[in-house]
């Protein structure tokens, strides 16, 4: 007994099925979405296979979408788009990335090289005749992003950048089979070419894999 109120189970339980459904919305109140919030938008300006392009994206797009939806671009390969399989590689500011783990608006200003930027029909990039003469590639769906990848690399084994097969830290690296292996994990192949890869590679750095 609380003041004049008696308490009980059955009581409260009473009291809790009347407030409820005093405050329950009505069916068509329950089914009415909920509206969607506008998209954020940006301007993006950044260099791509050496032309200046500006435009206007929303916030979420990744480099890979901007290059594709947007420039229309489509050398570039959508694979996972998990940044598991390499298709979508290509080169900003003298790096290799995975351009569907890259926002767009996070490479403003950037210099992007994609695989039309490398070369076309009537001048190939020595890494593209290289990768025809050894048949690097079968069905061709990874191979924009091999070769963009294929050339950073061996950028990379210029400069000196060590990989996790680099024996000796202090001495430059040389563009062995196991380095370039090594250095070409990620990007996946799933004809199975990488033998040929290999050979491309090592044909256009000036050694035998």
């Amino acid at each position: 007994m609380v003041g004049n109120i008696e308490l009980s189970r059955r009581g409260v339980l009473m009291a809790g099925s009347a407030t409820a459904a005093l405050t329950a919305v009505s069916p068509a109140e329950a089914q009415t979405p909920l509206p969607e919030p506008e998209p954020s938008r940006i301007g993006v300006a950044l260099q791509v296979n050496g032309v200046r392009r500006s435009l206007e994206v929303d916030t979420r797009t990744t480099l890979l979408d901007l290059l594709r939806e947007h420039l229309h671009l489509t050398g570039t390969k959508k694979g996972c788009d998990h940044g598991q399989c390499g298709a979508c590689t290509v080169i900003v500011d003298g790096q290799r990335i995975n351009a569907c783990l890259s926002l767009a608006v996070m490479n403003e200003g950037a210099e992007v090289t994609t695989i039309e930027g490398l070369g076309q029909a009537d001048a190939l990039h020595p890494m593209q005749a290289a990768f025809i003469k050894h048949d690097g590639y079968q069905c061709g769906y990874c191979t924009p992003g091999q070769i963009c990848s294929a050339v950073a690399v061996l950028d990379e084994i210029r400069a000196g950048v060590p990989s996790h097969v680099t024996g000796n830290l202090t001495a430059r690296p040389q563009a062995t089979n196991e380095e370039i292996r090594e250095r070409m994990s990620g990007n996946i192949c799933r004809c199975g070419a990488y033998s040929n890869i290999a050979e491309a590679m090592a044909e256009v750095a000036g050694g035998r894999a």
